[in-house]
């Protein structure tokens, strides 16, 4: 969850601005929503018009930005959304106001919040805000005598570093190495997840086996990628193709996927670990789960006639959550979710073993 400002207003209520980036922060803000609360947006609602153009089509939807009074909060069953009720109160069209409507919130969509927090909700915000899933990701771009370190924000990137060297042509050939080991010093003291090594040419796969070669724990973070520019132009080039978010998927699938490791080794040897609904119910009502392990499926969809969850998952996440466990997610579009809807959907790492 990305907190973007706070500020008090009339009546002692408190405004914030989010921005949800995951399907857990989605399921958290059902939890900090109740009825009364302001919540406004960017939106879209059908106005009906009177003229002859218009008079049989049943209106046409049209962008607007709403405040609603809260009256019902919804994490959709079927789909990544959270859906959020309520009468008009504000809105960019003032023959809108008084009418219901209903947000439909997803990821990346910016959300004002107004109320009277209470310290739970606070601190199911500020948790939302720590957990945040996107891995640190650091841009580099490469050419012929220089290179330029850039780290991913959330909406923007940071300048951290412009290295000049000889260019390697001609005479300088045998020096080209300087550029690339001041490189990667500057690499090896950054704390991130992930490196995307750009550039036009061949240099950033010679920077590359460089680093391969000197620097092998720092070459296993890099993924390169083809640009026609360095500094700001080639960034730009990066973002623009998806780059970043292609890393920061593939890094969150590799985590999902020592996850599952880890559990299916603890189950084979009879250890630390739980599945299946009424199993992980038990361990977490002994306090016993260190990571709880859910497919996002299970937090959206309705429970099934044939009784398979007659448990109630909000109540075994909120009570791991109470008790100091972690909750990760899991999507269930790649191999590691599928591998956990094998197990049931709804699995634990367990602080210790239960008899």
């Amino acid at each position: 969850m990305q907190i973007k400002s706070r500020e008090r207003v009339e009546g002692g209520r408190e405004r914030v601005e989010v921005v949800p980036e995951s399907v857990d922060d989605l399921w958290h803000l059902q939890y900090v929503l109740e009825p009364g609360d302001r919540v406004a947006g960017d939106t879209t609602r059908r106005i009906q018009r009177n003229d002859d153009r218009m008079r049989d089509t049943g209106g046409e939807r049209e962008h607007m930005w709403v405040a609603i009074a809260v009256e019902d909060v919804e994490f959709h069953k079927f789909a990544n959304r959270l859906r959020v009720s309520g009468e008009i109160v504000a809105c960019s069209r003032e023959d809108q106001l008084g009418f219901h409507h209903t947000l439909n919130v997803e990821e990346r969509d910016e959300l004002s919040i107004e109320k009277w927090w209470k310290p739970d909700q606070e601190a199911r915000l500020e948790e939302a805000e720590e957990a945040t899933e996107n891995p640190d990701v650091t841009i580099v771009t490469v050419e012929e005598g220089e290179a330029h370190v850039h780290t991913v924000a959330q909406y923007g990137t940071d300048h951290r570093a412009t290295i000049t060297g000889p260019t390697g042509k001609g005479e300088y050939a045998r020096d080209r190495s300087e550029l690339f080991a001041e490189l990667s010093k500057v690499l090896r003291r950054m704390d991130v997840d992930a490196i995307i090594l750009a550039g036009p040419g061949f240099t950033k796969q010679d920077a590359l086996k460089y680093l391969e070669e000197n620097e092998p724990e720092v070459a296993e973070k890099v993924t390169t990628v083809d640009t026609a520019s360095v500094g700001d132009r080639g960034v730009h080039e990066v973002l623009k193709r998806g780059a970043v978010a292609d890393v920061q998927e593939e890094t969150r699938i590799e985590s999902e996927a020592a996850d599952i490791d880890e559990l299916t080794k603890r189950i084979a040897e009879g250890a630390k670990a739980a599945y299946g609904p009424e199993e992980v119910q038990k361990a977490a009502e002994y306090g016993a789960i260190e990571r709880l392990l859910i497919l996002d499926e299970k937090l959206r969809k309705e429970r099934g006639p044939d009784g398979e969850w007659r448990v109630d998952v909000d109540d075994i996440v909120r009570t791991v959550e109470q008790k100091g466990g972690e909750v990760t997610v899991f999507s269930s579009e790649f191999p590691p979710g599928q591998q956990l809807s094998n197990l049931g959907g709804i699995a634990a790492l367990l602080r210790y073993r239960l008899e």
